[in-house]
């Protein structure tokens, strides 16, 4: 086995990148199975290079989940790689990007076992609409929009999830609602392309365009600061944004660790992404 397809053992959803890609791979004449990040039989050591792609479980065993990151970026070419996962996975990366200068939505970070005041939050920012969700998560998780007349719900949503780890209370754009939030792909720091996501919240369905969006010149050069950003090597990257309130576009989520590329919508994608594959396994055997 050339390349592994990192997955998990059971899959919450059905991943539309693999067919797509297991093709793209055959074509090219590489070896890539899918295998489960969480399946105790697989040797790391055997493939030449590992891509993370659906390890979509991982928010429910995030200790696990970091220490096999850690123990298999000793034994495969693991891309990401593991610092920019590992940075990644907690979405406290917002308040870092934010510190450097990138437009990003509105966040503020509620430590386990903190009293978090939502009312509090909401009106020292000026805020109305909130969200309110783990800072580490996937898809929709435990992922709670309210309004002032929510705000009592939304008081205990934040205390369940403290009371168990960190999570984050956001402004809500409402953009998301007409315009929508705009997913813009990059893979070996090209932008290859972008789809309109509709809002998700506790574990609705993705409904995701099924035509490529074009992607705004400021929306392309956030994509690549966002990127930049993080001032280490990076393959794919998903870029999520929206506009904020003066229009010009916000980050909602920068996804460096397992997140769907719509390869359907974005042919270029795929074809990068098989081509970087086989230069990281060219590199890798050269070492």
């Amino acid at each position: 086995m050339d390349v592994a397809l990192v997955s998990c053992v059971k899959l919450p959803e059905v991943d539309p990148d693999e067919a797509p890609l297991a093709a793209g791979l055959a074509a090219a004449g590489i070896d890539a199975k899918v295998v489960a990040w969480d399946d105790p039989n697989v040797d790391w050591s055997a493939p030449t290079v590992s891509v993370l792609r659906s390890c979509w479980n991982y928010p429910h065993h995030v200790e696990a989940f970091g220490a096999w990151l850690a123990a298999a970026s000793e034994r495969t070419d693991l891309w990401n790689p593991f610092a920019v996962v590992r940075w990644n996975l907690h979405k406290s990366y917002l308040l870092d990007l934010a510190q450097r200068g990138l437009p990003v939505t509105p966040t503020a970070l509620v430590r386990r076992g903190q009293a978090g005041d939502i009312r509090r939050i909401a009106s020292d920012r000026g805020w109305s609409e909130i969200v309110v969700k783990p800072a580490v998560s996937a898809s929709s998780w435990r992922t709670y929009r309210a309004g002032p007349e929510q705000y009592d719900a939304a008081q205990r949503h934040l205390d369940g999830l403290v009371a168990e780890r960190d999570a984050l209370v956001q402004a809500f754009l409402p953009s998301v609602e007409d315009y929508g939030e705009r997913s813009v792909v990059v893979v070996d720091g090209h932008v290859c392309h972008s789809v309109r996501k509709a809002p998700r919240f506790m574990d609705d369905v993705e409904v995701v365009s099924h035509q490529p969006m074009p992607v705004a010149p400021s929306e392309a050069e956030l994509a690549r600061r966002a990127v930049a950003a993080i001032n280490a090597p990076v393959f794919y990257a998903r870029v999520d944004v929206a506009p904020g309130d003066d229009g010009a576009p916000v980050l909602m989520e920068l996804e460096l660790v397992e997140p769907s590329l719509f390869f359907d919508q974005g042919p270029e994608a795929l074809e990068r992404y098989v081509a970087g594959v086989g230069r990281r396994l060219v590199d890798r055997r050269r070492r």
